[in-house]
């Protein structure tokens, strides 16, 4: 999930960091579709060695899309997760590593925030009882490790990696890695933890240039705790106010409030069009790191020190502050919200602190306690002045919210109009009034139409109908009347502790012993979460056992709350796992009897599975931002009832609750593929790091072992999904693949290795000076003096004539008529055409048909155009990112 606001504050103070992605598009010759050629430079002016995809943050976008047609079933949504990666590989072209990660079992810590998202979507999903709402959720819920769709997912993407290897030429010569749900870990951090193993060998290059794909802020952190020099995040262009379609009857124009259910327009003579919607490509941004580290050097750097400067040491102390605003694993403290400049506060106290004491808040992912209680301290002396600061800031928010709505009801008119002989009519248009006729019982309807309505006006409007005999119409209420929470803790007023502590915990301030144990808890979560972004999982089994966070000015005496966490700890079973995580309406995705423990009466355990909770808004105003208040598994208890249902598990299962390897692909003429085609053949079950030749392999080492299930050269790779082709020329090899394993207690060093060259600079003097409110003009690419196209005022006149006849205005979100499905005056090139379909492996060119029933898909080429094929294509209504023109009508 990431830290909420995060990652708006820092592009707005660190505008620089962004680039905009140049992106190379397919082109189309004579019928011929020749896709992009990967081989060549890439078209940001910058090479990148290795790419890293967090496949969570790949799936979710691609099985519930919320700008086009969902999926219809799991066969559309794999082959939009391929184009998904086709396209991000076509944007960063990676010469060495493609690494793909799934998320798997994640720590007991992360659970519980899993748990609450689930419980919560659950909880909503009865309360809105659409179709559509039940539908997302299952696909969220079949997202999660141990489920049949990801233990498909995997299938497909072995099948995905093995025909890229065997027919694309850019990925000739890549290392791909495979780690999929069975392996345990957030997909995030088994890349992290792949890096630092790989950095700390001898053989890893220092200046490799990395790029990560995901969406959560946190990468940002993680990226920067890696210290590599060249480190870079690509993720999606995040565009507010997006149009989107109703939820309740998917037409576009108004929200699910506002629906009426009218009858759609047919769309097309014979309703031909009815899915295809005008959808504008999502666009990419990288997020340069390196950027960021030149922002944060001139903002950490400390004058007249009494110890040299370590500009490390103190991005690591600057990485451990944001925890403090809010992470997946700890709530925020209730004094420090990002929103009103918690960093920046911390950045003030935290040089004074460090002048103090003489050293640094960090080591190598290791806590010193007794100068964090130094900053917890400052900011609990402010807290007091914070909290009535941010009432101040609601109040001004509150009255002009009220200003607001007040100048847009002056805008829409006067509250009531009359009608009739009385109505009002515009000057010098010829119009002549009604004659007058009754007009005493004219006056009296007015008079008493006018004592109904004006009492409720200020929660509604009137406004004249279209019949002109008519008394009034009500207007719509303003749609962002809504009621303020109540705040019973009122942290504005004194004695604000002793009511957070009751209202929150159910105990008196005077309870020094529970507050104490509360703070210890919450002590144990910081050091837990930097050793998790700096050296790995310390303990798969600890959590904070609290709902909310204590005070800054608790943390007293906190030094010796903490020794060490408890070694050996093992993660759950990704069965386990959804236990622990899955509300019982979910309970479908689990074998029936151990579905029957979330659900009967007599369960041991049926109190983990509560119908209904209570959600706190703990000061917030919508209830995805509130707290659930839901019960914490206890592990014990779940594993005893466990035991008597574990006989009742199938042998599939039992493969699918069993925890898995990562995976390494190599096409035939990578250097390593003789040497793993060897292992086969010698039928080797393991080999010691120092018998895998660093050379072979960009100096990456691990620990090799033999696939049960092996793709090998000259072996039919079979396609999981029916509309793609099987891989009967497959040159790609597949062995299992471990990282290099460290003795118990090994740290890995958080430093810039020897012979790391830094960038050159990139920041200007006027860029340390702008502000918010400057106008900003994103590069784009990676080439400052790149020359960007642009409209001068005549050319703003001809692009607003040419749209003036347009819907959604001229700055709007609708792309050009080039990207439309077929629809209005819009036309698809070539469709109803059947054309034949070929690659040529020598020449590396590709013919391509469409058809009006059957599409081919990225290269992969027609396996059979047979009644299954057919059956499943003509419901295809996306946008192929590598076709770049539409799919099926």
């Amino acid at each position: 999930m990431g830290v909420p606001a995060f990652f708006r504050w820092l592009s707005r103070k660190y505008p620089s960091i962004i680039v905009h992605c140049v992106e190379e598009k397919g082109r189309e010759c004579n019928g011929v579709r020749i896709p992009v050629d990967t081989t060549k430079a890439n078209p940001n002016e910058v090479e990148f060695d290795n790419l890293y995809l967090d496949m969570n943050g790949i799936i979710h976008p691609c099985t519930h899309p919320e700008d086009k047609p969902a999926p219809k079933n799991e066969d559309e949504m794999m082959v939009a997760i391929f184009e998904y990666i086709d396209r991000l590989f076509n944007i960063v072209r990676p010469r060495r590593v493609l690494y793909m990660a799934i998320d798997g079992v994640a720590p007991r810590a992360k659970m519980n925030q899993q748990r609450s998202r689930r419980f919560r979507a659950s909880k909503e999903g009865m309360e809105l009882t659409e179709e559509k709402t039940r539908m997302r959720e299952e696909v969220i819920q079949r997202g999660r490790c141990g489920t049949e769709f990801m233990d498909n997912l995997a299938r497909c993407l072995r099948y995905y990696v093995a025909d890229r290897l065997s027919n694309d030429p850019g990925w000739r010569n890549i290392t791909v890695f495979l780690s999929d749900a069975s392996v345990p870990g957030e997909g995030e951090h088994k890349i992290m933890d792949y890096i630092r193993r790989q950095r700390a060998q001898p053989n890893h290059d220092p200046n490799t240039h990395h790029c990560l794909c995901g969406a959560d802020a946190d990468l940002i952190m993680l990226g920067l705790a890696t210290h590599e020099p060249n480190f870079t995040i690509i993720r999606e262009e995040f565009k507010p106010n997006k149009p989107r379609p109703c939820a309740l009857c998917g037409q576009m124009g108004h929200e699910i409030k506002e629906c009426q259910g009218v009858a759609r327009e047919k769309r097309g003579q014979h309703d031909e069009f009815a899915d295809a919607m005008p959808v504008s490509e999502q666009e990419f941004i990288f997020i340069r790191l390196c950027v960021l580290r030149e922002y944060l050097a001139r903002e950490l750097t400390m004058a007249s020190l009494p110890f040299p400067f370590d500009f490390e040491r103190s991005i690591d102390d600057w990485v451990f502050m944001c925890f403090f605003v809010g992470n997946d694993f700890l709530p925020h403290l209730p004094s420090l919200e990002i929103r009103e400049g918690a960093i920046d506060r911390l950045v003030r106290i935290y040089k004074d602190v460090v002048h103090k004491t003489g050293g640094y808040l960090t080591e190598n992912g290791f806590v010193n306690l007794a100068r964090v209680e130094m900053i917890m301290q400052a900011v609990g002396v402010a807290e007091d002045n914070i909290f009535k600061k941010r009432r101040e800031d609601d109040s001004f928010k509150r009255r002009m919210k009220e200003k607001r709505q007040r100048m847009k009801r002056e805008q829409q008119g006067p509250a009531y109009l009359t009608g009739g002989q009385f109505a009002p009519h515009a000057l010098g248009r010829g119009l002549q009034p009604d004659a007058v006729e009754n007009a005493r019982h004219q006056a009296y309807g007015m008079r008493m139409q006018s004592n109904r309505v004006c009492p409720q006006n200020s929660q509604t409007h009137l406004s004249p109908s279209d019949d002109g005999n008519s008394r009034g119409v009500k207007r719509k209420a303003d749609s962002d009347d809504e009621p303020e929470p109540e705040d019973n803790v009122r942290l504005w007023e004194d004695g604000w502790k002793q009511r957070y502590y009751k209202t929150k915990f159910d105990v008196d301030v005077s309870d020094e012993g529970f507050k104490q144990k509360v703070v210890q808890s919450y002590v144990e979560g910081l050091c837990w979460v930097l050793r998790y972004y700096y050296q790995g999982c310390a303990s798969w089994k600890w959590y904070f056992p609290f709902h909310y966070a204590p005070f800054a000015s608790d943390f007293q005496d906190i030094q010796g709350m903490f020794s060490d966490f408890e070694r050996g700890t093992k993660p759950f079973k990704p069965l386990e796992q959804l236990m622990g995580v899955f509300p019982a309406a979910s309970g479908n995705f689990l074998p029936e009897t151990w579905r029957n423990l979330m659900m009967s009466p007599d369960s041991s355990i049926i109190d983990f599975y509560p119908d209904d909770f209570a959600i706190d808004l703990n000061g917030k105003k919508y209830a995805w931002q509130g707290v659930a208040l839901l019960p914490f598994v206890d592990e014990r208890r779940l594993r005893a009832a466990l035991a008597d249902v574990y006989p009742d598990l199938t042998s599939e299962e039992v493969r699918r609750n069993s925890l898995g390897s990562d995976l390494v692909f190599v096409g035939k003429s990578h250097p390593l593929s003789d040497f793993i085609q060897e292992l086969y053949r010698a039928q080797c079950h393991e080999v010691t790091p120092a018998d895998v030749p660093a050379e072979l392999c960009h100096g990456i080492q691990g620990i090799l072992s033999l696939d049960d299930d092996p793709i090998l050269p000259d072996k039919t790779v079979s396609s999981p999904i029916p509309m793609l082709r099987d891989i009967g020329q497959n040159s790609a090899i597949g062995v299992k693949f471990k990282d290099p394993q460290f003795a118990e207690g090994f740290v890995f060093k958080a430093v810039l290795l020897p012979g790391a060259k830094l960038p050159t600079n990139v920041l200007k003097p006027e860029d340390w000076d702008r502000r918010e409110n400057q106008p900003w003009r994103p590069q784009l690419g990676f080439n400052p003096n790149r020359q960007q196209a642009h409209l001068d005022q005549s050319g703003f006149r001809a692009l607003g004539h040419s749209l003036r006849n347009q819907h959604g205005g001229q700055y709007s979100n609708a792309p050009p008529p080039n990207n439309y499905q077929q629809q209005g005056n819009y036309r698809s090139p070539r469709t109803g055409h059947h054309q034949a379909f070929q690659r040529k492996r020598d020449t590396h060119t590709y013919t391509h048909t469409h058809t009006h029933s059957t599409v081919t898909s990225w290269g992969l080429g027609p396996k059979c155009y047979a009644k299954q094929a057919s059956a499943l294509l003509p419901k295809v209504t996306s946008t192929y990112p590598w076709q770049n023109t539409p799919a099926i009508s």
